[in-house]
């Protein structure tokens, strides 16, 4: 996100930095009308996102001091702390730079996990992480940075109320959080492609055009704390992680900060500046006063520090990208819709899949935004998102295809060809592509590995067991050098040690699907779940999902021992016999608390509250099944 210097944006300060924000677009304009842009050279690049994790793979807040362990200056913080990134250096497009590309990467990923594990961590390549859960985004994860805490401020008086994350995929995740560090759930592997004005408008449209099938082979986030979503959740989930539009502007359509776009652009770059300025508000300003149009005037290249600043806060998931480098301007088209991992070998391969179709494309006689409609590139890309390899798209000429049959037949190919006219070394071009090619054809891309390894372990330990267990077979293929298509599938712990860690607290054995009734139901509603459910306990809930009471088999019992209801008689409410102060815990107690608690009090049954919300259940059978369950695992490692 960059390291450039805040301030708190009041509005005085709103409106200066507005005004600079507009000199910068002048600036910008008459620098494209004097060409003032390097031209004649096409350069690559790359930011990684990684999560750095502890010994049980969850998240580890460690950033500033791997940070400060690696000092490395490619590393940089992110939003969370347990997120790092890294800047790769840039490559001119040709020769071994993919090759270059990978060993960076390689070299940077070591050297951030060696800092790392000084400091007790580990580095994680994944789009999202499978072991996150809701209490490792609060505030208190946040890196110390001035620059996160005013976004937060800013973004959340914008919302004007808690930020709702709703994704439907094969199951359904809805929560509200309070800040943006949902954000933080994601990272990816963003690349760069360097191209000049003159071009910039065909090779954007490009990049449009072929984001959901470069997406579609690259899909590699299917969970979001233990769901199961979108092949590629990410995307769903960045874009309602920083939604700031009040409900006023949600009614009126208005578009939220993350996007894929609503048209091709026409022209110039320009267009999507001003798009954005006059779309978004700022939500940040900095200290770093610069007569931008004074600077081109006078023969020298600005540095357009606001208009840099309001992009990074705007996610278009294609970004113009303004830069100066040795006193020269330039252009780039940010791709930010990659994921990280599930290698770095797989990372290089789909870079190298959308430089080759950029190159290639670029080299057509008819423009691909002449030959496609946009609502169905922007389509496409959702479909993408939601089902990966199994996607269907509307490409040129209306054709309907599926993603692997254009990827194998069509694309691939182009991509060849369009890497091997820039002249990439041809063992680079058949390693790269070919592992695209593979991973087509096996269809087990990072999201399907993930899927296929849950499926294969069924109910077998606990669903934190399960994900621990995909996170670490995760980490041990990227550091065996191994491409997604050639891992096997994630396997269950067999040691007592692994499966003690999954039962550590309420959060990781309590029952999160739960049968609720709310004070005014009638009594019969909560006898008759509990019979058609088999369970005994019932809490009680308003319609915000706060606990208010709790109804037990016992209570019901008394009821008909004492008559009530029969006769004709009005059945009673669920009000009149429920307990209304059921003794609660937290997410977070501790599993050997929960046992005690239950056994002093007598109690068969103990609600999970987070913030007075009703998150979940502890009941004796859950705790008899997590006794079962390391029984069983102990008796095992006995023989």
């Amino acid at each position: 996100m960059g390291e450039q210097d805040v301030l708190t944006l009041g509005e005085a300060r709103r409106r200066a930095f507005t005004k600079q924000l507009l000199d910068d677009v002048r600036a910008l304009e008459l620098l494209l009308a004097t060409d003032r842009f390097e031209t004649g050279v096409r350069r690559i690049g790359a930011e990684q996102e990684m999560f750095l994790v502890d010994e049980r793979l969850r998240p580890a807040k460690k950033a500033t001091e791997v940070l400060a362990r690696a000092d490395d200056p490619r590393l940089t913080t992110e939003l969370a702390l347990f997120n790092l990134e890294g800047n790769l250096t840039p490559q001119v497009f040709g020769g071994d730079c993919l090759g270059q590309m990978e060993r960076e990467l390689d070299d940077l990923v070591r050297k951030t996990r060696q800092s790392a594990e000084a400091c007790g961590a580990d580095v994680l390549l994944a789009g999202i992480l499978p072991t996150l859960g809701k209490a490792d985004i609060g505030l208190d994860s946040m890196t110390p940075n001035p620059r996160y805490f005013e976004l937060n401020r800013v973004m959340s008086r914008l919302r004007g109320g808690k930020f709702h994350v709703y994704i439907k995929g094969l199951d359904q995740f809805e929560t509200t959080h309070d800040s943006v560090m949902f954000e933080a759930c994601n990272t990816s592997f963003q690349i760069h492609f360097q191209v000049s004005p003159a071009e910039f408008a065909r090779l954007y449209n490009q990049a449009q055009a072929v984001s959901a099938p470069v997406l579609a082979a690259a899909v590699n986030s299917p969970l979001l704390m233990g769901h199961r979503l979108w092949a590629e959740t990410r995307i769903a989930l960045f874009e309602r992680s920083v939604d700031a539009r009040s409900s006023g502007h949600q009614d009126r359509g208005a578009r939220p900060r993350v996007h894929f776009g609503d048209a091709w652009v026409r022209d110039s770059v320009l267009e999507l500046y001003r798009d954005d300025i006059t779309r978004h508000r700022a939500v940040l300003a900095l200290d770093q006063p610069e007569d931008a149009v004074a600077v081109v005037q006078q023969g020298g290249v600005p540095e357009l520090y606001a208009l840099r600043l309001h992009n990074g806060t705007v996610y278009r998931w294609n970004r113009p990208c303004y830069g100066v480098a040795d006193g020269v301007a330039h252009l780039r088209i940010e791709h930010r819709v990659l994921p990280a991992g599930p290698s770095v070998q797989d990372e290089v391969a789909n870079a190298a899949l959308f430089f080759g179709l950029m190159a290639a494309l670029s080299q057509q006689p008819v423009p691909i935004h002449e030959q496609l409609d946009f609502d169905a590139a922007k389509e496409n890309f959702f479909s993408a998102a939601r089902q990966g390899l199994r996607a269907q798209f509307t490409w040129t000429g209306g054709k309907v295809v599926s993603a692997s049959t254009l990827l194998l037949e069509q694309l691939l190919p182009m991509a060849r060809d369009g890497l091997t006219d820039a002249g990439i070394d041809g063992a680079d071009v058949d390693r790269y592509l070919g592992l695209v090619e593979e991973r087509v054809r096996s269809e087990q891309t990072g999201a399907q590995w993930v899927l296929s390894s849950l499926q294969a372990m069924g109910e077998r330990g606990s669903a934190d067991l399960r994900h621990r267990q995909v996170a670490t077979a995760m980490r041990d293929n990227q550091r065996a050098g191994q491409p997604v298509h050639r891992w096997p599938l994630a396997q269950l712990a067999d040691l007592p040690a692994e499966a003690l860690a999954s039962y550590q607290t309420a959060r990781q054995i309590m029952t999160t699907d739960l049968c609720t009734v709310q004070p005014e139901d009638i009594v019969d509603l909560a006898a008759s779940m509990m019979d058609w459910s088999h369970i005994r306990h019932v809490p009680v809930e308003d319609d915000e999902g706060k606990l208010v009471g709790l109804v037990s088999h016992r209570a019901l019992l008394r009821l008909v021992a004492n008559g009530v209801g029969r006769n004709g008689e009005d059945m009673p409410t669920v009000a009149e016999i429920m307990n209304p102060a059921p003794r609660t815990v937290g997410p977070d107690t501790p599993t050997l608390e929960l046992i005690h608690l239950m056994r002093e009090h007598k109690l068969a049954c103990l609600p999970v509250v987070e913030d007075g919300t009703l998150v979940g259940l502890v009941t004796e059978p859950d705790l008899i099944e997590v006794s079962g369950r390391l029984l069983e695992e102990y008796l095992r490692e006995g023989r």
